[in-house]
């Protein structure tokens, strides 16, 4: 039985504006998180360097990074109990990432499915860090021995190699449970949510339209415009979730209510139940704007004070660092570096 202690780790990478999907598939749950175990959250800029789309200029990084942490903040992140941090600012993670690089195996790399999806037809154009992006997430994790790691389903694949080098790790070495294997935690209504445009395509910072997902930055109106121009089907909703199959749109808004309501799908298709989509809507649309509008204006108001931003971010890293450090250090001493 692990010794670990229990401790959560998880990060989303600057890049473009974060949207409802993140709220609710992660931060909504960070926040709840952060007042059952420690918890660490971090802002993976050095992940962000992988996207081949022009977005890593480094002004369009700076001003990423604040925001996401911003995004964190707003929706209830407590900095002053919660570690809030940049990850290029605490050196650890490339340290472990380069050891890790020499524990995990090019077959590992090759099953994942996500760079096969990133890099297209194109494999041989993509950036050695956009291969071995999976092998820092490990580092992200394991250089704080975190247990616990709120993920979507799209990074269960990546979540179980970091396991895997863990476990490769403990037994190269001779070190039994030195990492712990991190576990997934995947919770709640709205964990996945779907684009206003289509419901059988992920909610996604980089679709080409803006209508598909709600920007955790938008306004009322264009929150409550977004929701009534959603797809939907000429049906009325249906009378139970049975009545979902083949209806990825309604099950898609359905989902987001309960989501945002903290409702079991069950009761909010009881609530609807028999209602056109025109009404349905209208209730949606109030409940995004009552949830979501403190958040986009909490944004606004942090993301006027740059330096107040930066001085939370240092403060988390410095905290962040008490712990990554000795463990660090640790590592290297495990695999035979003069320290």
């Amino acid at each position: 039985m692990s010794t670990h202690k229990q401790l959560v780790l998880s990060g989303m990478q600057p890049t473009n504006t974060l949207h409802l999907g993140n709220y609710l598939g992660a931060l909504k749950n960070w926040v709840r998180m952060q007042n059952e175990m420690p918890c660490f959250f971090c802002v993976v800029d050095m992940h962000a360097l992988t996207q081949d789309s022009g977005y890593a200029l480094p002004k369009d990084v700076t001003r990423a990074t604040r925001e996401v942490a911003a995004a964190y903040i707003a929706s209830g992140v407590d900095p002053k109990h919660t570690p809030i941090f940049a990850q290029s600012m605490v050196k650890e993670h490339a340290e472990l990432a380069w050891i890790f690089n020499c524990v995990a195996r090019l077959g590992w790399l090759d099953r994942m499915t996500q760079f096969k999806e990133k890099s297209g037809k194109h494999k041989e154009r993509s950036s050695v860090g956009l291969y071995t992006y999976p092998v820092l997430m490990a580092a992200d994790i394991l250089v704080y021995k975190a247990t616990h790691v709120p993920v979507g389903e799209d990074q269960k694949q990546h979540l179980e190699l970091a396991r895997d080098i863990a476990q490769k790790f403990n037994n190269d070495y001779a070190v039994p449970d030195y990492f712990p294997l991190p576990e997934p935690v995947i919770t709640g209504p709205g964990t996945r949510v779907m684009s206003l445009r289509d419901g059988a395509k992920k909610m996604s910072k980089t679709d080409e339209s803006d209508n598909s997902r709600i920007n955790l930055t938008d306004d009322a109106d264009t929150i409550a415009n977004k929701i009534r121009r959603a797809k939907t089907d000429p049906n009325p909703l249906p009378e139970n979730e049975k009545g979902l199959a083949g209806r990825p749109e309604a099950e898609n808004l359905l989902n987001i209510y309960a989501g945002l309501a903290d409702k079991p799908m069950k009761d909010v298709i009881a609530q609807f139940a028999g209602q056109q989509f025109s009404g349905f809507k209208n209730e949606l649309a109030e409940l995004a704007v009552t949830k979501l509008k403190p958040i986009a204006d909490e944004m606004r108001r942090l993301m006027a004070d740059s330096a107040e931003i930066d001085r939370i971010l240092r403060s988390g890293a410095e905290k962040a660092r008490t712990v990554a450090e000795p463990i660090m250090l640790d590592i290297k001493k495990t695999v035979g570096f003069v320290v």
